[in-house]
């Protein structure tokens, strides 16, 4: 418990959070790597651009979601913390880069999310099948879950 003063002179106990509750600060070797691989790669994460409160547990592990298509959606979920706004135009050299990474960080799982593109015609499919594409052919024995966007239900891009 913490006191805390009250303007009466009394004294008020606060109860103290659990420590399930806090946040790690994000340190170690492990952690160093990821962010140096993501900072050299120019790469997005959703545990940046999402804000994820696991960034530290998960980079100081050797993980990390790596988010293409860039870091700003053209949606405003209210469940979700990238921005929203008008997104810089397609990098199409983001596929290779995600897919050296990957083997730099000599995972056997990988996972690729995306923000939504609805101002492409496709949506963003061509990108998301060379990034698959790419990391197949570095990464062979790499397992990849992938979350990808709707499309706007366009099933030619599905």
């Amino acid at each position: 418990m913490t006191e805390l003063p009250v303007i009466d002179g009394t004294v008020e106990q606060k109860p103290k959070k659990p420590d399930w509750l806090r946040v790690k600060l994000p340190i170690g070797e492990e952690y160093k790597h990821v962010r140096n691989l993501v900072d050299t790669h120019k790469l997005h994460t959703i545990c940046e651009s999402g804000n994820c409160p696991n960034m530290g547990e998960c980079w100081g592990a050797g993980t990390a979601t790596f988010m293409i298509l860039g870091n700003i959606c053209t949606r405003s979920c209210g469940f979700c913390n990238v921005a929203t706004g008008r997104p810089l135009a397609v990098d199409w050299d983001e596929p290779q880069r995600v897919a050296e990474a990957i083997h730099l960080m000599k995972v056997k799982h990988a996972v690729i999310t995306s923000v939504d593109r609805d101002e492409l015609k496709d949506g963003g499919s061509i990108i998301w099948y060379n990034t698959i594409k790419a990391v197949k052919a570095l990464n062979p024995e790499t397992t990849l879950e992938t979350l990808i966007p709707d499309f706007k239900a366009e099933k030619e891009n599905i």
